[in-house]
């Protein structure tokens, strides 16, 4: 029998892998989860768990009730940017996310640490476990919006992610440089070979605005974000600039205070996906 390639347009053969529905690992019997959204990136750096962030906190304004898996098992930094150092509790049936100051309920590989800069040192087999039991020990009761901070690039852990989790979409996060572009083209090709629905695409460090005169200077020189997005047919729903404000609010894990319109049309395109009760 020949290897998976995962591309099931371009199989022929019979299995399972046809109905992606036969792949997904089960919620935890307790969990109402009506819709989950990944964001990834072809690589790090790029600001994918601050987009995470900014999406969770804009659904909770709205109205919402909602959480983050935080999928980035050996690189974990929900937690500070919320400021959220409260412990995973158990109650013998499975996990309870702790909450924020705002009600937005986090499951990340730091809270389990009796130290967050511990490092986390394992095998990719056991990362991806990890992952799953995230998703199948862990209550999320009554939750709205599930939003996953994937970990960077095709590997395990993003694999693990679109075959275990029943996704509703994935935002893809970029930066501007011609680089990134490229690998940006690798994480959507390989949600197309997945059948995974890609909600659109989201720019980071797209410019700094001058201080002075107001004017967008392109520090990493001209976007070619558009199109990536025309190239794949996907919409782009937003552009983040360098600012200092909204990341010195990371640094002191008040993410929830944050003030910026950013991502508002990113929001409005997740709020209008129908609903899909898991």
């Amino acid at each position: 029998m020949s290897e998976c390639t995962h591309n099931c347009s371009t199989c022929s053969a019979n299995c399972s892998s046809k109905d992606r529905a036969s792949m997904f690992e089960a919620p935890h019997q307790l969990s109402s989860v009506k819709h989950i959204i990944g964001v990834v990136s072809g690589k790090g750096g790029v600001g994918k768990s601050l987009v995470t962030s900014m999406l969770a906190v804009l659904m909770q304004r709205r109205g919402y009730k909602v959480g983050i898996l935080d999928a980035d098992i050996t690189g974990p930094s929900i937690p500070k940017a919320f400021g959220l150092n409260k412990p995973v509790e158990g109650e013998g049936l499975g996990m309870i996310p702790p909450s924020t100051t705002t009600g937005i309920d986090i499951m990340s590989v730091n809270l389990l640490l009796d130290d967050e800069t511990r490092p986390v040192i394992w095998r990719g087999p056991v990362i991806a476990g990890t992952v799953k039991q995230f998703w199948t020990d862990t209550i999320w009761h009554n939750v709205d919006y599930l939003f996953v901070d994937c970990p960077p690039g095709t590997g395990d852990v993003p694999l693990t992610v679109f075959q275990s989790l029943p996704l509703d979409g994935i935002v893809i996060v970029s930066s501007p440089q011609d680089l990134v572009s490229m690998i940006v083209s690798k994480a959507a090709n390989m949600a197309q070979m997945m059948n995974i629905p890609v909600v659109g695409l989201v720019e980071n460090m797209s410019y700094v605005l001058c201080p002075d005169c107001g004017k967008k200077i392109n520090i990493f020189g001209e976007s070619h974000i558009e199109e990536v997005a025309n190239k794949f047919g996907y919409e782009l729903l937003g552009k983040i600039p360098m600012d200092s404000k909204l990341a010195a609010l990371c640094d002191k894990g008040w993410i929830e205070m944050m003030e910026n319109n950013y991502l508002d049309a990113a929001a409005d395109k997740i709020e209008a996906m129908p609903s899909n009760t898991k």
